[in-house]
């Protein structure tokens, strides 16, 4: 019987639970985009927002721990979920279509296999390890 709540020897995820964390990721994706879409907003924004949480690997110059720490702090979905709170009561409209744009590039990294990062490096991530030396599961 597989475990669905396996974590391999580097403290990542695996098996059966990486798979639903990926597909919660798509999940995130569509859905936020989705509701972007009903809500009207410019696809243009869309377009050029989309990858701008990846700006986040320049801290990488800074070594592995700050990079971790900034790239965690730009791919969690605390603040943005904290803006679309804030946004559907206070704010102006833009602030709604920033979080949904926001939470739609989380969720494609982490359908992709992006996680959440450990300060060992860029590839050691909580869906497991990126690049050369991964192993898929």
């Amino acid at each position: 019987m597989t475990d669905i709540t396996s974590i391999d020897a580097t403290g990542s995820v695996s098996g059966g639970l990486r798979t639903v964390l990926r597909l919660e990721g798509l999940t995130l994706l569509a859905g936020m985009t989705l509701l972007y879409a009903f809500r009207g907003g410019p696809w243009w924004l869309y377009a050029v927002l989309f990858l701008s949480p990846d700006l986040s690997f320049v801290a990488y110059l800074a070594g592995p721990k700050i990079g971790a720490c900034a790239y965690n702090a730009v791919h969690s979905t605390i603040i943005p979920l904290g803006l679309l709170t804030v946004g559907f009561g206070f704010a102006p409209p833009l602030v709604v279509s920033l979080a949904l744009i926001w939470l739609a590039h989380i969720g494609f990294d982490r359908a992709l296999g992006y996680g959440l990062k450990y300060s060992a490096g860029f590839g050691f991530t909580h869906l497991g390890r990126l690049g050369r030396g991964a192993t898929k599961v």
